[in-house]
Order: C-alpha cells, then structure tokens, then sequence
C-alpha cells in the first residue's frame, strides 16, 4: 500500500493549523516546515518517500490552508510561528524528532531546537540558512533596505515579490530545464499570497526577519554542544541562500553532511528523488526506524 499521507487540522492557541502527516505515533518523526511563499505542500512529493517515519509538516500561520489572521488580528513573527508550531507538535505528542528545513521554517526550526535542546536530533537543512555568509546580498538587498527603513518606496519594491512572475522567479531560477518545473507550485503560492490582507502579514515577516541573525550564535553553539547531525542539500544556484551557508554547518558539527546540487531554493521541485534518497540513507544513520 506504501506511504499513506493525511490532511488534517488543528487548533492550537485559537488558530486553525493545516497539517500533512504520514506514519504513526511509536515510529521515528521527522518534522518538515517550509519557506516563503509557499506552504506544505512543497513536501507533497518527499512525504510517500519516507517509509517508516512519522512525518509531520504544517502549514505556518498565514500561509498555506493554515488560517491567515489580520496583521491587526495576529502579531506575527517568528517566535510566533515557532510557538505555534511548538504547541502543535505537544498537541501530536512529539517530544523526540528530526527537523527538515527550508527558508523560513530554518528560523523557526532554530527557535524550536534552542529552546528544547534535546528534543531535535538531527538537522536536514535544504537552503534552510543558519550562517551569516548564508546570505546573497543582492537576494536580500530589497529586504535589507525595508528593515533599515519602511518608506513607502521600499515598501511598493518589496510588493513586487509578491507577483506571478516574481514567485515564479523563485522556482526557476538556477534550474536548467524549466519544462520539468510544474506551474502549480507558483500559481498556488500566488494565490495565497493575493489574499485580502496577506501581503501585509507578508511584509511584516520580512520586517522581522532581522531577528533571525542574532540567534544563529545559539544555534552554533547548539550545533557544537551536542555535535548534532546535518544534512545539507543544497541548491547551489539559490538567489538568496548560497552554497557558503550549507558549507558552514560543517565548521559547528563534526556531523555535517553537505551536498551542493544542481538545482535553485525550491531543489525539491527538480531534484526530488535525489533529495529523497540522501534524507532516507542520513535518518537510516541518525534516526533508524528499527
């Protein structure tokens, strides 16, 4: 029968959370949180990959099928997203687990591993940055000048990311052959992003984005206290994330598994079945079903 994912719900602090999850309580958890601007949905494919594991990915407040509050309704940030995702995780019983990240749900994956150090045992980190050299300045730049100053015309060029083209941008860049990409990843993360009021949670997010960098010293020193186990696959061409980010994790834990690939910051979209097979032997070592 293989892998059977389910689509469910759950309230957590008043707010309803979207979550897909396979396998069952008793076996091995693995918890994947995805980056703007899309949803879990880019773990769609990996999930049926991954026999033997529980696995649990949620949408993030504001994205996704996950409920999408006002900015007026909900104070977003990252420690809010991460608490969300913490009482989510208590409320299915997790207490031991591996962590797949990507983009935005490294932050929140760092927030949840400093703050319950023995709770995650292993890192997937797929462009899911932890490092200041992590960073690609001209990826970053339009953000960079929002944080330092919210005028309305740094404002108006950080809505442009937020267009068809621009989140299709995101998919395409640094993939050679375009035609293996499917349109309904950026379609559908346009389409979240175009709801009433969904930009402003949008830019509130990028403007709390500067609370990431100072963390990642705790993160380190994390990595290095308990020699954590990292995979990082990386698509080595991502606008914003580049190849020193995933190399650094290496410098922090002797248990550092690194490997820069063909492909942009949505790998999973045209190396799917290599990230899979990389993920599946690196649990098999740190994380074994039996």
């Amino acid at each position: 029968m293989g892998v059977v994912v389910h689509h469910r719900y759950a309230t957590v602090g008043g707010r309803r959370l979207f979550y897909r999850e396979a396998g069952s309580a008793g076996m091995p958890t693995v918890v994947f949180l995805h980056g703007f601007p899309t949803s879990s949905f880019m773990f769609r494919n990996l999930i049926p990959q991954l026999e033997g594991y529980r696995v649990i990915a949620p949408d993030h407040l504001g994205f996704g099928l996950s409920d999408a509050p006002s900015v007026d309704e909900f104070d977003y940030s990252f420690d809010a997203l991460a608490d969300l995702t913490a009482g989510l995780l208590e409320q299915l019983g997790v207490t031991r687990y591996a962590i797949g990240v990507q983009d935005y749900g490294a932050p929140i994956g760092w927030r949840l591993a400093v703050r319950d150090p023995e709770a995650v045992v292993a890192v997937i980190s797929q462009n899911g940055n932890g490092y200041d050299e992590g960073f690609v300045a001209s990826g970053w730049q339009g953000i960079w000048d929002y944080q330092r100053e919210q005028t309305p015309e740094n404002e108006a060029a950080l809505r442009g990311v937020f267009t068809l083209r621009a989140i299709r941008d995101q998919y395409v860049t640094g993939v050679e052959d375009e035609s293996i990409l499917s349109p309904d990843t950026w379609h559908l993360d346009h389409a979240f992003l175009s709801r009433p009021g969904n930009a402003e949670v949008q830019l509130k997010l990028f403007l709390n984005y500067a609370t990431n960098p100072p963390l990642y010293p705790a993160l380190h020193e994390w990595l290095r206290t308990k020699q954590v186990p990292v995979l990082a696959t990386w698509g080595k061409y991502d606008p914003f994330f580049g190849p020193d980010g995933a190399r650094a994790f290496a410098r922090d834990t002797e248990n550092a598994e690194v490997h820069l690939m063909e492909g942009g910051h949505f790998l999973l979209e045209s190396a799917g079945d290599e990230v899979a097979a990389l993920i599946r032997e690196f649990l098999a070592k740190h994380l074994p079903t039996a």
